[in-house]
């Protein structure tokens, strides 16, 4: 794992990339208030779609490319799927988990989060996987006032996790976030020797960086599906995914992707 150069952005980038962080954030707004034992996946990807078109925005998943392209605007992963469930007629019951990542481009800058949702009551559990992935999201935003290298974050995230019983997917990480969706660096929600020795990067004003656990309530490992897309645990036990894009700034960490000023 290695790390190319660091694209620092100026505060007025910062401030640029607040419009695609804020859609993101009203996505996500938009898919919490849809999401309901009935509906289906595909029904919320598209009224996700047209906020993003009624906002002139670029979805930054439709059309990456892929064994085939991925058709959607955003990933829906249901239960044990971790990451990359393409939308469609799957129905969500009572129960579920279902984690909806999204992202998309404004102006040329770009906004990604994830949150995992739960449809209906869910038992004790599942909501514990869902407290304590978002617990580790934000012990990592948290650290990013007092780290002085990602090293040091990753780590306390993975003790967070690892603690309650759970696992660390590292088949998947973050990443830095710009003019395109992933950019350098490549950020981990764990800390290995190889990080540590070659992938390692310093906190320093400017980085934004998009911080997404995601984590297996069994082991760690992934397997793709036969869409060629939807990576599910390989042992059927649930997932959970949060992400929000965050800037160092002078002043400290910044969400992004979090709610408007004041709100």
């Amino acid at each position: 794992m290695s790390n190319g150069p660091l694209n620092l952005r100026s505060p007025r980038e910062m401030r640029l990339m607040t419009e695609a962080g804020g859609l993101v954030w009203e996505a996500h707004q938009l898919v919490r208030k849809m999401i309901r034992p009935g509906i289906t996946t595909g029904e919320i990807d598209t009224e996700v779609e047209e906020l993003f078109r009624r906002h002139d925005a670029v979805p930054l998943f439709q059309g990456v490319a892929g064994a085939v392209p991925f058709p959607a605007v955003t990933c829906m992963s249901i239960n044990d799927e971790v990451v990359h469930g393409i939308p469609g007629p799957r129905v969500l019951q009572a129960g579920d988990v279902v984690s909806v990542d999204t992202g998309c481009k404004v102006n040329g800058w770009c906004g990604d989060s994830a949150w995992t949702y739960r449809v209906g009551q869910v038992d004790a559990a599942a909501d514990k996987l869902l407290e304590i992935t978002e617990a580790a999201l934000n012990l990592a935003v948290e650290l990013l006032n007092s780290c002085e290298y990602w090293s040091e974050v990753a780590g306390q995230m993975q003790q967070l996790i690892e603690t309650a019983g759970f696992s660390v997917v590292t088949d998947f990480i973050g990443h830095g976030i710009g003019r395109e969706m992933h950019e350098a660096p490549e950020v981990p929600n764990y800390c290995s020797e190889e990080f540590q020795r070659e992938g390692d990067f310093e906190l320093r004003t400017g980085l934004v960086l998009a911080i997404e656990p995601m984590v297996n309530a069994g082991g760690r490992e992934v397997k793709r599906l036969s869409d060629h897309w939807t990576q599910a645990t390989a042992d059927g036990s649930w997932s959970a995914h949060f992400e929000h894009t965050v800037a160092l700034t002078s002043a400290g960490p910044r969400i992004l992707t979090g709610p408007p000023d004041g709100q």
